[in-house]
């Protein structure tokens, strides 16, 4: 009994054995082969468990994720032959698995440098086609639509495909990028002194206006107030030249009046003249007149 008990316990330990060593399992983010003694018999298998015959199949898995290849920037040629560092990314997958593995010898560090060569060439021609403007500002867009579709016939033979390509940043080397910024601090100072000048030229245009306008409404004000006053003198002398005629001896005797009051307004003036001039008349005889028709 004991003996049967170890023979069954063989058995039965070589089963599992053998059931776990048939048996494998597919990942829905996973691509497999099967291999028979070496060679490719299939791969084309849906996720879940599958069977193969011990020793003579085994079976190699691959990621079916999109993948991303992010590369070292690299300087490229423009049409102008001038330099440019460009800092891209490829979104790839495994899109046929066998011939991936058979153009890679199954090694995906090799596919990876296969790949990374082809996105090379693929930028180092678009990049010599244009000018450091198209590809700076203008065909950013058209650059990486035209590379998807020319990498994805080259990466084909390789059972891969392109996903996407990005370009994360386009920009020069340190040296052309100093002179690129001073290019554009000294543009950027021209455009500002020209826009100063041009206010300037405004501002002195707008001041001779106002001075202008000033002139005019000075000499205007000028007039107005000179033909008024003379209106105004005359008024002054006809209302003067009646009242006179009314009582020239009282409008005479008020002018002097005037003219005493204006002579000696201070206590300390003095005016040097005869007593019996006409300008002290009032002050001997109120009444002139009378006095001269009486001599």
């Amino acid at each position: 009994m004991g003996t049967a008990k170890v023979l069954v316990l063989i058995v039965v330990v070589a089963v599992i054995i053998l059931v776990s060593n048939s048996l494998f399992t597919v990942d829905e983010r996973q691509k497999v082969i099967m291999f028979e003694f070496g060679e490719i018999v299939k791969d084309d298998f849906a996720p879940g468990i599958h069977w193969k015959i011990p020793v003579m199949n085994n079976v190699r898995k691959f990621d079916n994720r999109i993948l991303t290849l992010d590369s070292d920037p690299e300087a490229y040629l423009t049409l102008a032959k001038k330099n440019v560092i460009v800092d891209s990314f490829v979104k790839w997958r495994i899109k046929d698995v066998a011939r991936f593995f058979t153009a890679n010898s199954g090694d995906e560090v090799v596919a990876l440098n296969k790949l990374s060569q082809i996105i090379k060439n693929g930028l180092r021609d678009e990049f010599g086609k244009r000018t450091i403007q198209e590809v700076v500002s203008g065909e950013r867009n058209q650059i990486m639509e035209v590379l998807q579709v020319k990498l994805n016939k080259q990466v084909a033979e390789l059972g891969m495909e392109i996903v996407d390509v990005r370009l994360k940043r386009i920009d020069f080397p340190d040296k052309i990028s100093q002179s690129v910024y001073e290019r554009m601090e000294a543009e950027r100072k021209r455009v500002a002194n020209d826009t100063r000048s041009r206010g300037a030229e405004a501002a002195e245009r707008i001041q001779a206006d106002a001075d202008r306008q000033r002139t005019i409404l000075l000499a205007e004000a000028y007039r107005d107030s000179e033909q008024i006053r003379g209106e105004g003198d005359s008024k002054a002398a006809d209302i003067y030249a009646k009242a006179y005629n009314k009582n020239p001896e009282f409008y005479s005797l008020y002018r002097s009046l005037t003219a005493y009051k204006n002579s000696f307004s201070e206590r300390s003036d003095i005016l040097v003249v005869k007593p019996d001039s006409d300008f002290f008349k009032y002050f001997t005889n109120s009444n002139p007149e009378s006095n001269k028709k009486s001599k």
